[in-house]
C-alpha cells in the first residue's frame, strides 16, 4: 500500500469515528440518560427476504433486550441500494433511524460517483454484523458443473451467457464484471431487486448463472435446483464442503466476502453511539443470533465501531481504484 494511500485510509477511519461526535458532545450526555425511549428501526436498502433482510431481523431481535425497545426492520429497495441507504444519510441524527449498509452503496457506488452522499461524511459506524462468502452457481440444464466448463461456455457464445446479481452497484455485480474482465468473457450481466429474484429466475431457466450468498444458495445447491460451481471465500465453506474456491479453480482475484453492518447518520451524540455500540456487541453474543449465524455460514465478528470503520477504509482503498478503473463498468 502506498503512503498516499494510507494517509487516505487514515482520513477515512477518522472521518468515520468523528462524524457523531461532531455537534453532539454539547447534548449527549443529556441524550442518552432517556435512550432509548421509543422504539428504533433499521432501514435495510434491499428487498425484503434477501440475506441482507435477513441478517437486519436477525440483529433487530437480539439487540430488543439490550435497548429496552423494539427495533423494526423497514426496507428501502432499489437502486443497488441507494434509495434506502440516502433516506437515513437525511434521517434526524438521534440514533432511533439505522442503516444496514453493505458493501455496494457505502464503497462500490459513492467510488464510481453514482450516490448523492458521502459514506465518510454522512454515516457513522456502530459495528459490523456479518461476513459471508458468495457462490457462483448454475442453472442445471446448462449442464456446466465446473468453472471452467462455464468459462468455455462463455467464449463459446459471446454475450449469451448470463450471471444474475442483487441488482447494480452490489458486491455481486462487482464480483460478475471482475469475473468478465480476469477470465476475459463476455457474459451478460442481469440485475435484479434482491438476491431471491435473481435465484427464481435462475431455477426457472431466465438466466443461466448466479452469484448469490452461501446462505441462500446451499439449500438450493443440495436439493438439486442449483450447480454450486465455486465459492468466493478464502476457504471452503462448511455449508458446502465440497465446493472448490474461486482461488482453486484458477481466479483468486475472486475471493471477495460479503458484509453488513449498522451505521447511523452523522452527528448522533457520542453517548448514544457508545450506548448502540455496546448493544450491537451483546447482541451479537447472543446464544440465539450465534446458533442462526452458523446455519447461515458466517464467519464471527467483533460488533466494535473502531473494527467496521477500518473494514469501510480498507474495502474503499481496496475497490475505488478498480470500479474506477478504464473499462470497468458499474452500471
Amino acid at each position: 500500500m502506498t503512503s498516499t494511500m494510507k494517509r487516505y485510509r487514515r482520513r477515512v477511519i477518522a472521518y468515520l469515528l468523528s462524524c457523531g461526535v461532531a455537534g453532539g458532545l454539547a447534548i449527549c450526555g443529556a441524550h442518552a440518560q432517556t435512550f432509548p425511549d421509543r422504539p428504533l428501526r433499521i432501514i435495510v436498502p434491499f428487498a425484503a427476504g434477501g440475506p441482507n433482510d435477513v441478517a437486519a431481523r436477525l440483529v433487530a431481535e437480539a439487540l430488543r433486550p439490550h435497548l429496552g425497545q423494539s427495533v423494526v426492520v423497514e426496507n428501502r429497495g432499489g437502486a443497488g441500494g441507494l434509495i434506502g441507504t440516502e433516506a437515513v444519510a437525511g434521517a434526524a441524527p438521534d440514533g432511533y433511524t439505522l442503516l444496514f449498509g453493505t458493501i455496494g452503496p457505502l464503497v462500490l457506488s459513492p467510488s464510481a460517483n453514482a450516490s448523492r452522499y458521502d459514506p465518510a461524511k454522512d454515516f457513522t459506524p456502530i459495528g459490523q454484523v456479518y461476513r459471508s462468502a458468495q457462490v457462483f452457481s448454475a442453472n442445471p440444464a446448462l449442464g456446466k458443473k465446473t468453472v471452467p466448463e462455464f468459462l468455455s461456455y462463455a467464449r463459446d457464445n459471446p454475450g449469451k451467457a448470463t450471471i444474475g446479481t442483487a441488482g447494480i452497484g452490489t458486491l455481486p455485480h462487482l464480483t460478475t464484471e471482475l469475473l468478465k474482465r480476469d477470465a476475459a468473457v463476455n457474459v451478460t450481466h442481469v440485475p435484479y431487486r434482491g438476491t431471491n429474484a435473481a435465484l427464481a429466475d435462475l431455477i426457472g431457466g431466465q438466466i443461466d448463472a448466479i452469484f448469490g450468498e452461501v446462505s441462500v444458495m446451499a439449500p438450493n445447491v443440495q436439493s438439486g435446483k442449483a450447480v454450486a460451481l465455486a465459492i468466493t471465500s478464502p476457504e471452503r465453506s462448511r455449508l458446502l464442503p465440497s465446493v472448490p474456491t474461486m482461488s482453486e479453480v484458477g481466479i483468486p482475484a475472486l475471493t471477495i466476502e460479503s458484509w453488513g453492518g449498522l451505521l447511523a447518520p452523522a452527528r448522533v451524540p457520542a453517548d448514544v453511539l457508545i450506548h448502540l455500540e455496546q448493544a450491537l456487541q451483546k447482541a451479537l453474543r447472543e446464544p440465539s443470533f450465534r446458533n442462526a449465524a452458523e446455519k447461515q455460514g458466517w464467519g464471527q465478528v467483533t460488533g466494535s465501531r473502531k473494527e467496521f470503520a477500518e473494514l469501510l477504509a480498507s474495502e474503499t482503498t481496496k475497490w475505488s481504484p478498480i470500479v474506477r478503473s478504464p473499462g470497468f463498468q458499474l452500471n
